[in-house]
């Protein structure tokens, strides 16, 4: 794949991916297969259709409700497609007499650039695959062999001079198209970013609580998606549309119950939490508000942030500055001070 390490390098040195340092620490290994299995000789890249049923975007519309990415209101991708790549794999070795590795998101393997030579699609402006036959919809698998097999043509790049995806982005983070800059990204944020999400961009993360669908679902190749279908990754009914007073409310017992299974537990109970209180105080419904009090007293520093941020958003000053008396006397954590001056500051010296 000629030039890929060389973009790859140009977005880590721009600082693009963020906090995920694994990215740098493994570059020269993703950069190329070779680097991460001297004897790979062949990669065979397989996807899987997780299109939803129903228009991912209706939900931002329902501000007492959460908005949770399609891929994950369903069993965990890793799993299922993992085992299907290594029953193929064993049915290759055992035919082939050759070794294989099995790779699905766990290991520094650029599995767009290689689903996009092997024919798979094209990576979009969103730098998502995109497939004339499936949209942009497709988790991501790769098996590494040791046998030398003959290649598919590469796929070519049919974006044309659309660029819904660019322009559907409530956060602008795309500097450019084909370049997306991970620190302005509400999936980033949202999922893999660890601390406080920066007060810029939480207005517009609405009621985004776990990823963000927007550039994915205004991609006119779409028309071609289908509805999942393998049983497996059959969509959970309940995480549609959660309401969020009652994700404000999970402990940690209630929160790996509500979402074992799916990617959402690897994301963390606090976490979580931090993106239903931003919802909430994004939701204009003052009936929530009582939810973010009672989450000023909840035991991590990062929710508890968060809950001032919302209380700020729903209740009048004079609330605000009794419930920072009740509250945050005690209060140690910087990060949680900063937001009870925020919430207390005069409305027009607050950010919008």
């Amino acid at each position: 794949m000629p030039g890929l390490p060389d973009r790859l390098s140009a977005w880590l040195e721009a600082g693009d991916h963020g906090g995920m340092v694994w990215m740098e620490e493994r570059a020269d290994q993703r950069s190329s297969p070779v680097n991460l299995w001297p004897e790979v000789r062949s990669v065979l890249v397989l996807g899987m259709n997780y299109g939803p049923e129903e228009d991912p975007l209706a939900v931002l519309a329902m501000r007492d409700r959460a908005a949770i990415a399609a891929y994950a209101q369903r069993r965990d991708y890793h799993e299922v497609l993992k085992g299907k790549l290594k029953e193929l794999g064993g049915y290759l070795s055992a035919k082939g007499a050759c070794r294989v590795k099995v790779f699905v998101d766990t290991a520094p393997v650029m599995e767009k650039p290689l689903a996009q030579a092997a024919g798979l699609g094209w990576q979009g402006k969103h730098t998502v695959l995109v497939s004339r036959s499936h949209g942009n919809w497709l988790l991501l698998g790769a098996i590494y062999t040791s046998a030398d097999l003959a290649p598919d043509a590469a796929e070519g790049d049919h974006c044309g001079s659309c660029r819904r995806c660019l322009d559907a982005c409530p956060t602008n983070a795309f500097p450019a198209p084909y370049r997306l800059d991970a620190r302005r990204c509400i999936a980033y944020l949202t999922i893999e970013h660890e601390g406080p999400i920066p007060e810029e961009f939480r207005e517009a993360i609405g009621n985004r609580v776990f990823g963000c669908d927007d550039c994915l679902a205004v991609c006119p190749w779409n028309r071609f998606a289908k509805t999942a279908s393998e049983a497996r990754l059959a969509a959970h009914g309940h995480l549609a549309a959660p309401k969020l007073a009652e994700l404000a409310r999970l402990d940690e017992a209630a929160f790996r119950t509500a979402f074992a299974g799916t990617p959402v537990k690897r994301t963390g109970r606090d976490r979580f939490l931090r993106n239903v209180l931003i919802a909430v105080g994004n939701s204009g419904r003052p009936e929530l508000a009582g939810e973010a009090v009672r989450a000023l007293s909840d035991d991590s520093p990062l929710v508890r942030g968060m809950a001032v941020w919302a209380c700020g958003r729903l209740l009048p000053s004079s609330e605000i500055a009794a419930l920072r008396a009740r509250h945050g006397a005690a209060e140690a954590d910087p990060h949680v001070l900063a937001e009870w001056s925020a919430a207390l500051a005069p409305p027009e010296k607050r950010s919008a």
